[in-house]
């Protein structure tokens, strides 16, 4: 069952003309379950007309700092991010899911590590929020930061980035690069690209000397950074990733295309969820158990329906289902029958799945 918790605002405001930054208040009672890794995001949810919208948000702020804060970006068109930034102010009150998330790597205060991550318009968020934690609870660890927008405007948490430099001058460095101001240095005008990847390798950083890499943004930059990280010698284990938006490319409808071909008509699916079970049939009306589920009445989890940001995960424990996309599980994950119900395709006749994993 989705669990939700109505929280109160407690502080609303305009980080940059696109995005506000919003600070959540948990009561006493409620903060051993939401407790928080660096990285991990929250479900936020609201009734706006007649319609239950569900989008989940990085946490910003660290673990540390004892505080909720996410940072919602408007996007055109966006029904939730509009409604954040141009409806919600303090004192309001709005639904939220515990904190969930895979997107982090647990800090070693004993050690000393190199670290780097890459992070494009609102990917910083997540990021912020795993550089302060790590920087704070590891003294001998480094971090390098690169991070593209679009000009010095759009910047997001540019104040909490210059002073997160002042505080660590001698372990942490920022590099900026803007796509629509150009400056005398070549290499930061620009998005990233292969050649520029070659260069801060060859220039910036030495692959031997990193430990961890974490990249948040849209797919083409993360698969591209990915890709030229790997080649220039760091272990594809240390490279971390979690995607903003996902891509649409004809290999990807092609896959989907070849997905939907396998799925069985009529599926008796079982779903165990809150220790209970809840039994319905596969309509053709619809591809993907969650849907098929929430139409015949069960209550899940699930915010963004697009195969990014694991909140409706699930584990099969019989029958098969096939995935059209997916942008949040690991191999891992995969290897242990982990599926985004939001994306599985039933493909068997009969179909067990346990949410309570």
């Amino acid at each position: 069952m989705a669990k939700f918790f109505p929280l109160l605002i407690s502080d609303i405001y305009k980080d940059t003309d696109e995005c506000s930054v919003i600070t959540l208040e948990v009561p006493e009672q409620l903060k051993r379950e939401f407790q928080y890794k660096q990285g991990q995001h929250l479900t936020l949810r609201a009734m706006i007309g007649n319609q239950d919208v569900r989008r989940s948000y990085s946490l910003c702020s660290s673990p540390l700092e004892r505080k909720w804060q996410v940072a919602v970006k408007k996007i055109d068109g966006g029904l939730f991010s509009t409604y954040a930034n141009e409806t919600l102010k303090k004192g309001d009150t709005i639904e939220v899911m515990p904190p969930h998330g895979t997107f982090y790597k647990d800090c070693t205060p004993s050690q000393k590590k190199n670290y780097i991550a890459f992070a494009a318009g609102s990917g910083i968020t997540p990021i912020l929020s795993i550089i302060k934690t790590h920087l704070a609870s590891e003294p001998e660890s480094t971090f390098k930061l690169f991070y593209l927008n679009r000009n010095v405007k759009s910047i997001l948490f540019k104040e909490d980035i210059e002073a997160l430099k002042n505080e660590y001058f001698n372990r942490f460095e920022i590099f900026y690069f803007l796509t629509k101001e150009h400056r005398d240095v070549p290499l930061m005008n620009g998005r990233f690209t292969s050649d520029k990847i070659n260069t801060l390798t060859n220039k910036i950083f030495d692959p031997k000397s990193i430990d961890e890499c974490f990249i948040c943004g849209p797919e083409s930059m993360i698969f591209l950074i990915r890709d030229e990280l790997e080649t220039a010698g760091i272990a594809k284990e240390k490279i971390h990733y979690e995607l903003f938006t996902a891509g649409n490319s004809t290999e990807q409808q092609t896959h989907v295309k070849s997905v939907l071909d396998k799925k069985v008509e009529g599926t008796e699916v079982t779903i165990i969820d809150g220790g209970k079970e809840f039994h319905f049939t596969m309509s053709k009306q619809f591809d993907n158990i969650l849907d098929g589920a929430l139409a015949a009445g069960a209550d899940l989890p699930f915010a963004c329906k697009g195969g990014v940001c694991s909140t409706c995960r699930c584990k099969v424990l019989e029958g098969e289902a096939e995935m059209k996309v997916n942008y949040a599980l690991d191999e891992s994950e995969l290897k242990r029958n982990f599926i985004l119900s939001c994306q599985a395709v039933p493909t068997t006749s009969r179909l067990v799945v346990d949410f309570d994993v």
